[in-house]
C-alpha cells in the first residue's frame, strides 16, 4: 500500500542512530515528532468502527502503532473537541465505557488527510529511491 511507504520507511531505519547523547536526542525527538502525525491518521482511521479506548488502544498495537494511554486519551479529546470525533458513555459487561467514532466531519477530514498523505509518500517515495 503506498500511504505506509514512510511508516515502514521508519521502522526499519529506526535503530540505525548513533550512541552519541545528543544525536540520539535529536534522533529520539524527529521520531516522536514523526509519529504523532502518523498516530492522529491511525487512529482516525481506526475509528471508522465505533471503539472505546481499550479495543482502540488493542487495535493500534495489533498493527504495529502502540499507543501509551497518556497519549490516547488526550488525543481523543483534542479530535472530539476539534468535532472530528463523537462519542458516548455506554454499559458494556457492566462497567461504563467510552465509545468513539468519526464524526460526519472527521469522515470528510479523514479523507482529505489520507489524500495529503498519499501525495506525501509519493513524494517521499521518489525522494528516497533516487540515487
Amino acid at each position: 500500500m503506498r500511504h505506509t511507504v514512510c511508516i515502514a520507511y521508519y521502522m526499519k531505519n529506526s535503530s540505525n542512530h548513533s550512541s552519541n547523547p545528543a544525536s540520539t536526542d535529536v534522533f529520539e525527538n524527529l521520531r516522536l515528532e514523526l509519529r504523532r502525525g502518523c498516530l492522529i491518521i491511525a487512529v482516525l482511521g481506526q475509528l471508522k468502527t465505533e471503539r472505546y479506548g481499550y479495543t482502540l488502544r488493542k487495535a493500534m498495537e495489533d498493527a504495529g502503532l502502540p499507543i501509551d494511554e497518556g497519549t490516547l486519551y488526550p488525543l481523543l479529546r483534542r479530535l472530539e473537541t476539534q468535532g472530528l470525533l463523537v462519542s458516548e458513555w455506554r454499559e458494556e459487561d457492566k462497567r461504563n465505557k467510552r465509545f468513539y467514532r468519526l464524526s460526519a466531519e472527521g469522515k470528510r477530514i479523514f479523507k482529505q488527510l489520507i489524500e495529503e498523505w498519499e501525495n506525501i509518500n509519493a513524494s517521499l517515495e521518489q525522494i528516497l529511491t533516487e540515487e
